[in-house]
């Protein structure tokens, strides 16, 4: 008697049993079947948690809090997980937000991109308007046409972020900066050369620096020293060029798991990619409803949810703009780092 796979799939009684089948027709690698046990993530929004460009979303343990911007709203939002709640304020006299970090030691200020400066903003993370107290450092004085974009904290408290075209060709006018900077120190230039300045992330276990520039179609690695700050021997881990030029996916945000695993972002592929930063392999690709993925961030009491931000740009239809949260990945990664001023 013969049987299509078909009708043998359909008579388990349960995944593991299907798993099974299928590995014993088609038998797969330790890392495949790892792979296959991982995809029953599930995928559920945040509540009233819109952002027209939603960007920079950090996890703060202390006030088991995910903060994030509305980027061209000059917005700031925080969503509380014991409450289910997010909180949105506007930063009065500001029409840009590129990231928001909360300050070491002084929990109602937080540095965000406004343009080309880093400012200070004092927030109590529940009121509606949010007020600039003063400038940290400016950037790109004179190029107009220019705006800080994605930031982060290294886990040494250094300041790392880059700026981008805002008015303008971005992928013919490069040029954007990626900046260093930490308290009592100036702001060093990093890296010239950059279209659109995007998703940075750290291993301290593999002592290197993780950096995405959207405009090169590519995640690069650096071996970084975490005592200086400094970043060298740039490496291409993980390229989105396709066939077709009108056809590459767009690296947005980035972040890292506990076993060093990167999460990618992509803004015209509806598609995060877990990768292995060692051999640039898909090891996961998490799918959602909504075709702008700018970034991601672990969170939650255990560190093990992925809260995704996305955007609704150029006429998206709902739910764009959404923010999500991804739970069941068997994974855990780190909390955002406090920014040293």
């Amino acid at each position: 008697m013969e049987f299509s796979l078909n009708a043998l799939l359909n008579a388990a009684v349960s995944k593991d049993s299907r798993f099974l089948i299928l590995n014993s027709l088609f038998p797969i690698s330790l890392l495949e079947q790892k792979t296959f046990s991982k995809m029953s993530y599930k995928i559920e929004p945040l509540p009233d948690s819109y952002a027209g460009l939603g960007e920079g979303p950090h996890w703060d343990v202390a006030r088991q809090s995910l903060y994030y911007v509305d980027l061209e709203a000059g917005s700031l939002l925080r969503y509380d997980y014991g409450q289910n709640k997010v909180y949105k304020t506007k930063i009065e006299g500001e029409t840009l937000a590129g990231f928001v970090l909360p300050v070491e030691g002084r929990p109602q200020e937080f540095a965000v991109g406004c343009g080309r400066r880093v400012v200070i903003v004092n927030w109590d993370g529940v009121s509606t308007s949010a007020k600039v107290v003063r400038t940290l450092f400016e950037v790109q004085p004179l190029m107009e046409k220019n705006r800080l974009n994605d930031a982060k904290v290294d886990p040494r408290g250094r300041f790392f972020g880059g700026t981008m075209r805002y008015i303008g060709d971005e992928f013919e006018f490069r040029h954007g900066e990626l900046y260093r900077w930490e308290a009592g120190g100036q702001v060093s230039v990093i890296k010239g050369d950059v279209g659109i300045s995007n998703g940075l992330a750290w291993d301290e276990k593999a002592k290197k620096f993780y950096y995405i520039d959207t405009t090169d179609y590519e995640v690069k690695s650096y071996d970084y020293d975490f005592e200086t700050g400094v970043a060298s021997n740039p490496k291409v881990i993980f390229n989105l060029r396709k066939n077709s030029p009108k056809d590459h996916l767009l690296p947005d945000g980035l972040t890292i798991d506990t076993e060093g695993n990167l999460y990618v972002a992509t803004f015209n592929g509806a598609t995060i990619y877990k990768i292995n930063p060692n051999t640039g392999k898909i090891l996961l690709e998490i799918k959602f409803p909504t075709k702008q993925i700018t970034s991601a961030a672990f969170g939650g009491p255990n560190l093990d949810i992925l809260y995704v931000t996305t955007a609704a740009k150029f006429d998206q239809p709902a739910p764009a703009g959404t923010t999500y949260k991804v739970t069941g990945l068997n994974a855990t990664g780190y909390p955002g780092v406090n920014l040293k001023v």
